[in-house]
C-alpha cells in the first residue's frame, strides 16, 4: 500500500512535528559532513512554504551518560541548518518542559524551531530508544500532524517515530518517500537486468540481504572482506584475511543456492600488514601466502565487474570492495564508483553506510540516481524486512472517482 506523504496533509497553521535524521558526524563540536542536513531541506522548505510551523527533532549519537550528553547537543546542527536554509532556526535546548511548550505556543506560521537531541531521554531508562509510551504521547501533544523524514532510523521503533505516529496523522517527508521509492522500487520492481554489488567485512551482516537479492537480482557481485569467507568455503587458502569461520557452511549453501548468480573476485591485493604504506602485491586466490591478507580486489576483478555490469538497467551497491580508507587499497572501490557514475541509462542506487561515505568522499555524490541516508535501515529494507518507521506511516487514500483533480 502506498504511504501518505507530506503533500497529502494540510499544513497551513498546523504545528508540524518533523522527525529528521540529523545524526551527522562531528569532531570537536564541528560537523564534518552535512549531507543529512542538506537532504532534509526540501521537506522543511515545503512545510514552511505551505504555512506550517516546523518543529524539528532528531537524535545524535548514543547518549548513555552525562559525559555523552555534554558532547551531543544539536545546537551546532541548528546553526548549520540556519546557514543552509537561509531562514531563522530557533533552538530549544530541551526535550520536554515549559520552555519548549511556550516556544511552540508562540510560533507563527512558517516559523522553524529545533529541540534538543531526543536521545537525552535515554539517560533515564532508555525512554526514547525503548519507545516509552508516555514520552511518545508527550511529544505528540506538541503537534497537530507528524512528518517522518528520518529513514535512517526507520528500522527502529522509537518514541520519536512509532511512538508519536500512534497518536497523530503521520506522513512521509520527501526524503523518506524518495528512499522508499528508489530502494523499494529497485528491489521489488526493477528494470532489468538488475545487478547488486555487495561489499563490507562480514557475511553475517548481510546474510538476509544476499538471500533476498539472490531471489530478485540477475547477478550479485561480491567484494570486500566477506569475499574471503566465500573463498575459504571453496577450499582456497586466504592467509590471514578476515574470515568468519562459523559462516563457512552458510557460504557453501549460498553458493549452491545462487546457481551462478553470485560473482566472486578472481584476484586481490595482498599485504602482510593492515597499513596503507606497507608493501603489497596483486595475486590470485591460489597464490596467497600464509602470512598475507587481502585488502582490495585486483585489476582482473575490476574488469570482471565491468563485464557483469554491461547493459544493467538497475544497480544497487552496498559496501566497499576494499579498505577504501587507505589510498593503496581504495582502487577497487573507486573503480566501482567510476563504473556506476558513468552508467548513463541505468538507475544507480547506493544503499547507505560505508559505500555512501566512499562515493561522497571520492567526489561522486551527484553521479548516482540515489544515495541512501540510511545504513542499518537500508540493509534491512534490502533484506525485505518491514521497518517500524515505515509501517507507522499512514496509508495514502486511494481515490476511485473519475471527475476530480485530486491526483489520488
Amino acid at each position: 500500500m502506498k504511504k501518505k506523504t507530506v503533500e497529502d496533509i494540510v499544513l497551513k497553521g498546523k504545528r508540524v512535528l518533523v522527525r529528521v535524521d540529523f545524526n551527522v558526524p562531528m569532531k570537536g563540536g564541528v560537523i564534518t559532513d552535512d549531507n543529512r542536513i542538506v537532504q532534509a531541506i526540501p521537506t522543511i522548505e515545503y512545510i514552511v512554504e505551505e504555512g506550517g510551523k516546523a518543529i524539528l527533532f532528531s537524535h545524535l549519537g548514543r547518549v548513555e551518560t552525562v559525559e555523552d550528553k555534554a558532547k551531543s547537543s544539536l545546537l551546532p546542527v541548528a546553526v548549520r541548518l540556519q546557514e543552509l536554509i537561509g531562514k531563522p532556526v530557533k533552538f530549544i535546548p530541551q526535550t520536554r518542559g515549559l520552555a519548549l511548550e511556550e516556544a511552540i505556543a508562540s510560533m507563527k506560521d512558517s516559523d522553524i524551531i529545533m529541540f534538543e537531541n531526543t536521545r537525552f531521554e535515554d539517560i533515564e531508562g532508555k525512554k526514547e530508544s525503548k519507545n516509552n509510551p508516555e514520552l511518545g504521547l508527550y511529544w505528540a501533544s506538541l503537534g497537530d500532524v507528524f512528518v517522518n523524514d528520518a529513514f535512517g532510523t526507520a528500522h527502529r521503533a522509537h518514541a520519536s517515530n512509532s511512538g508519536i505516529a500512534s497518536h497523530l496523522e503521520t506522513a512521509a517527508g520527501f526524503l523518506m518517500e524518495k528512499e522508499l521509492r528508489y530502494i523499494g522500487g529497485a528491489v521489488d520492481n526493477p528494470v532489468r537486468p538488475f545487478v547488486a554489488i555487495l561489499g563490507g567485512a562480514k557475511v553475517s551482516d548481510k546474510i538476509g540481504v544476499i538471500e533476498n537479492l539472490l531471489s530478485k537480482a540477475d547477478k550479485v557481485l561480491i567484494g570486500g572482506g566477506m569475499a574471503y569467507t566465500f573463498m575459504r568455503a571453496q577450499g582456497f587458502n586466504i592467509g590471514t584475511s578476515i574470515c568468519e569461520n562459523d559462516k563457512i557452511e552458510l557460504a557453501k549453501e549460498l553458493l549452491v543456492k545462487a546457481n551462478g548468480k553470485l560473482i566472486l573476485p578472481i584476484d586481490l591485493v595482498v599485504s602482510k600488514e593492515f597499513k596503507n604504506d606497507t608493501p603489497h602485491r596483486v595475486t590470485t586466490y591460489s597464490d596467497i601466502q600464509d602470512d598475507e591478507m587481502g585488502l582490495d580486489v585486483g585489476p582482473k576483478t575490476i574488469e570482471l565487474y565491468k563485464k557483469e555490469l554491461q547493459g544493467a538497467k538497475t544497480v544497487i551497491w552496498n559496501g566497499p570492495v576494499g579498505v577504501f580508507e587507505m589510498e593503496n587499497f581504495a582502487k577497487g572501490t573507486k573503480a566501482v564508483c567510476e563504473m556506476l557514475a558513468n552508467m548513463v541509462d541505468a538507475k544507480t542506487i547506493i544503499g547507505g553506510g560505508d559505500s555512501a561515505a566512499a562515493a561522497i568522499q571520492m567526489g561522486y555524490a551527484d553521479k548516482f540516481t540515489h544515495i541512501s541516508t540510511g545504513g542499518g535501515a537500508s540493509l534491512e529494507y534490502l533484506e525485505g524486512k518491514a521497518l517500524p518507521g515505515v509501517e507507522s506511516l499512514d496509508d495514502a487514500v486511494e481515490c476511485n472517482c473519475h471527475d476530480c483533480d485530486c491526483d489520488k
